[in-house]
């Protein structure tokens, strides 16, 4: 049976459950981290802000802000860039799972420009965080348009630079490889039901086109990668 992608999918998320903790999460959190930067994931969303940091003096501090951090896996690539390049970034974890931000501070614990916070973001949304660039990497899809809209909102006051996002293209192709995925990579049962979730709550073009209007964005990109992804930045500057 063919699966049905023309509308985001409102199904739950196991893992939207932040007070989840243990090593099944642990395990999911490392195998996502490992598939996104296995298949170039990790790729689009540094790709991004390099292109908003493009102008920048390397001796500027670039304040980074990663919006659903899991891991920190991203921060860890960005710090690694930023090291071999002479950059000097300061770059914060936000996610709302307390296990999940301490799994996150273990594995960063030889990384001194990397921090994380704890935290909903969607407390205090009126008020702005200031940092260069914002990121939200596999994370938008867990939110309504609503919310997205009001996200957005928030990180374009926020970022002085702009905002990278990479996240997932709804498509009834990208679903069935999924699966393939699962059963390669013994993906477990919260990781495999997650994972294919995800899918059908991610993005066509058309829904970042729309977000885009609604925004008033003046200068955007959306651009799609592979493995099934979409590299939306909105520039601030």
């Amino acid at each position: 049976m063919w699966i049905d992608t023309s509308r985001r999918s409102a199904a739950p998320e196991i893992m939207d459950d932040f007070k989840l903790e243990g090593e099944i999460l642990r395990d999911a959190l490392d195998k996502i981290a490992s598939i996104n930067r296995l298949l170039g994931g990790n790729k689009v969303t540094l790709n991004g802000v390099k292109e908003l940091i493009r102008n920048k003096p390397n001796q500027e501090i670039i304040r980074i802000i990663d919006i659903g951090c899991g891991n920190g896996d991203m921060l860890r690539a960005l710090a690694d860039y930023g090291k071999s390049n002479n950059l000097n970034f300061e770059l914060i974890g936000i996610d709302a799972n307390n296990f999940t931000v301490d799994h996150a501070r273990n594995l960063s614990v030889d990384y001194e420009n990397i921090s994380y916070e704890c935290k909903d973001i969607f407390e205090n949304l009126d008020k702005k965080t200031d940092c260069e660039i914002m990121l939200c990497t596999l994370t938008l899809h867990h939110f309504t348009d609503e919310d997205i809209i009001r996200l957005i909102q928030n990180f374009k006051n926020s970022a002085k630079l702009g905002i990278v996002i990479n996240d997932l293209h709804r498509s009834a192709i990208a679903y069935y490889l999924f699966s393939v995925l699962c059963f390669v990579f013994r993906l477990n049962d919260m990781s495999r039901e997650d994972g294919l979730v995800s899918i059908l709550r991610g993005f066509k073009k058309a829904d970042l086109q729309r977000y885009s209007k609604q925004l008033n964005l003046n200068f955007c990109s959306i651009n799609w990668k592979w493995a099934f992804r979409y590299q939306w930045i909105i520039q601030t500057a």
